[in-house]
């Protein structure tokens, strides 16, 4: 690190003026990168995901795609075959089936009934991008409801990409007050800038590797949001610990070099963590997670590489300026946490239980985590037409699952009926009347949300037993399912890749054994904890129209929780570092491992806590995008980070390392 920092104190003008450029050309490159991204979920290999491209191949529509649904609540032949004509007047090549040509499509009553649309596919976020608009038209003049999984979406959403530069904004702004707050003078843009950089010149090799493969929209939110909160983190270590030195009697230069060489190196080992940590995802054979990997690894280490360079090429030329009015000592110690940390190390063993049970009780939700796409309740909740029709859908006894129903593509489409059709939670199965490549749709759809455990199982049951009549199942139920097969049946070993090389990176940056395996297992309990009331909120409903304005989703997304242990077991290990590294530093001052953790977390407890609130006004700003997955994922990062850096970083590691005494510092070289 001292090496580097001369060669910055040496070339900071042509540093600054590089990253100036990099910047600029990243603020021209980010539109042009968000156009470029996908909204493939592909799953190449999955038998569900290979029948449904036969199926979208073939009929033009359907498989991945679920149906839009026409509800009529004055039902009657004449008025069906008129909304048959209309629609495939207005969508040529749809397919199209009415209540008058199947009565499962008709409640008991008589009074709804529905007519299934299949429009042509088109590419982008929203398969029936240009159906929706159409329909909509042809309801308000037939005087029938649009819904379905898509409208619900629609009535719920906007313009996502447009969101992304509001989003950001929003949390930019929520970080400057913290930063403001930190440090009392203009310092605080030093952080903003080094975000600004970094997002920038991320966005811009994105824009080149889209050239090269398809990277996921989910980009978009991760790079700006995850890029901003991680950026500010590293940049805030090493501005504070610039002024510490700065008050220490160090001249700009000095302090510099001497910042690079403590909290450069913690920067440095945290990237690299968080990094390693999202370049697992590249391991999973789902390609849109893949793009997430190749992606997100860029986010901490351009965030190291611009705090490591441009920041001090910042404080060197700027610094001194912008610390006006200067209204905070320099000393990073914090009087409330240095009592919290006296009354932790006082009381360590009862504050470890007490953190303990405190995240076991957290975490206990997640037993019964069950993974799906939100269910119709959840989607309808947030108001409009469609949600109001999905309702009276669901309640009439045609049957919930008919916004996903199983397709079944097979050459004997009688046999194929005859094996669901009266299985238990099957509401009804129909040969669909349009066929190609000497092949039919049996589409079955389930008496209970498809979202919902039962709903579950009897799509799992619909699946079972037309395979057993040689056909091929897909739909959206079958594309869940595969992508759950595929990403969690292959986590065990891309975990323990991730296990593995964090232990090699923390033993190195820490000089200990101890420390890298008690840092695993606060991550362990930390992620649980997220997970857990990320369950409780959003699965079992608890405080979602309070907070969010809509009912529990009822499943947690297929992809949520891997992408937050990738973000958050990274992330947390910022922490870990950011106060193991300092509580070592002062044990080998001549600190007992008493008096260290104490100093370490008066040193790191504002830094943490407001590294840790940047981060939650992040997410929260990413909670605001009106998708429910997104929402979800916001919701445990948040909430993931909160718990972090106060239960686990504030008290139960504090709390271990004084406990375990002299222990913490054994390595076998050490040893030898």
């Amino acid at each position: 690190m001292r090496s580097l920092s001369r060669f910055v104190v040496r070339h900071r003008r042509w540093i600054l003026l590089a990253w100036l450029a990099l910047a600029v050309a990243g603020g021209f490159a980010a539109p042009k990168a968000t156009a470029a991204l996908t909204y493939d979920f592909s799953l190449p290999g999955q038998p569900g995901f290979e029948t449904n491209e036969v199926i979208r191949e073939r009929f033009g529509s359907g498989g991945h795609a679920a149906p839009i649904l026409l509800v009529d609540q004055q039902p009657s032949p004449e008025r069906a075959g008129r909304l048959v004509a209309s629609v495939e007047r207005a969508l040529p090549g749809a397919g199209v089936l009415s209540y008058a040509d199947e009565k499962a499509l008709q409640s008991a009553d008589g009074r709804t009934a529905v007519v299934m649309v299949y429009p042509r596919i088109v590419p982008g976020p929203d398969p029936y991008a240009e159906a929706l608009p159409v329909l909509g038209q042809l309801a308000a003049a037939e005087q029938v409801v649009v819904t379905g999984k898509d409208a619900l979406a629609a009535d719920a959403g906007g313009d996502q990409g447009a969101d992304v530069l509001a989003e950001t904004i929003f949390g930019g702004a929520g970080a400057l007050i913290v930063l403001l707050v930190v440090f009392g003078s203009a310092l605080a843009l030093m952080p903003l800038l080094i975000a600004a950089a970094s997002i920038l010149t991320t966005f811009l090799i994105v824009w080149g590797l889209t050239g090269l493969t398809d990277i996921s929209f989910i980009v978009q939110f991760l790079l700006a949001l995850i890029g901003l909160g991680v950026a500010i983190d590293y940049a805030l270590l090493i501005v504070t610990r610039w002024r510490e030195e700065l008050g220490h009697g160090a001249d700009p230069a000095e302090a510099v070099q001497r910042s690079m060489a403590t909290a450069g190196r913690s920067v440095f080992f945290s990237g690299v963590t968080v990094a390693v940590s999202l370049a697992a995802l590249i391991a999973l054979p789902v390609p849109f997670l893949r793009s997430v990997g190749f992606t997100g690894l860029l986010i901490p280490v351009i965030s190291v590489l611009a705090a490591l360079t441009l920041l001090p090429a910042l404080l060197l030329t700027v610094g001194r300026r912008l610390d006006w009015p200067h209204r905070r000592t320099t000393d990073p110690e914090s009087r409330l946490w240095r009592r919290v940390g006296t009354a932790v190390v006082r009381h360590r063993w009862w504050s470890a239980i007490a953190a303990t049970v405190v995240l076991l009780a957290l975490a206990a939700p997640v037993l019964t985590i069950r993974l799906g796409q939100p269910t119709n309740a959840s989607l309808a909740s947030t108001g409009g037409s469609a949600g109001a029709a999905i309702t009276r859908v669901d309640d009439s006894g045609i049957g919930a699952g008919l916004s996903t129903p199983v397709e079944i593509l097979t050459a004997d489409p009688v046999r194929a009926r005859a094996a669901v059709a009266g299985l238990p939670g099957v509401a009804a199965a129909i040969i669909w009347p349009d066929s190609a490549g000497g092949e039919s749709l049996v589409r079955a759809w389930t008496t209970e949300d498809t979202s919902t455990g039962p709903g579950t199982e009897t799509a799992a049951a619909i699946r079972t037993a037309a395979e057993a009549t040689g056909a091929r199942v897909g739909g959206v139920p079958a594309g869940d399912a595969d992508f759950i097969a595929a990403v969690y049946g292959n986590a065990w070993w891309v975990i323990g890749l991730i296990v593995v090389v964090t232990v090699l990176l923390l033993v190195r940056a820490l000089r200990s054994i101890v420390l890298p395996v008690k840092a695993l297992v606060l991550n362990v309990l930390s992620l649980g904890a997220a997970y857990g009331i990320t369950v409780w909120i959003w699965q079992d409903g608890h405080g979602t129209e309070l907070l969010f304005g809509q009912q529990a989703s009822g499943a947690i997304t297929t992809w949520v929780p891997i992408a937050v242990f990738a973000f958050l077991f990274g992330l947390s290990m910022d922490y870990e570092v950011f106060l193991l590294s300092r509580i070592r530093e002062e044990h080998e001052n001549g600190h007992s491992t008493d008096e260290a953790t104490v100093a370490g977390v008066a040193r790191t407890g504002r830094l943490v806590t407001s590294a840790a609130l940047i981060l939650f006004l992040a997410f929260i700003s990413l909670a605001q995008v009106p998708t429910t997955e997104v929402k979800i994922l916001a919701t445990a990062l948040a909430l993931g980070i909160v718990i972090d850096a106060t239960i686990v970083r504030g008290v139960l590691a504090p709390a271990l390392v004084a406990a375990l005494g002299d222990a913490n510092w054994w390595s076998p070289r050490r040893s030898r």
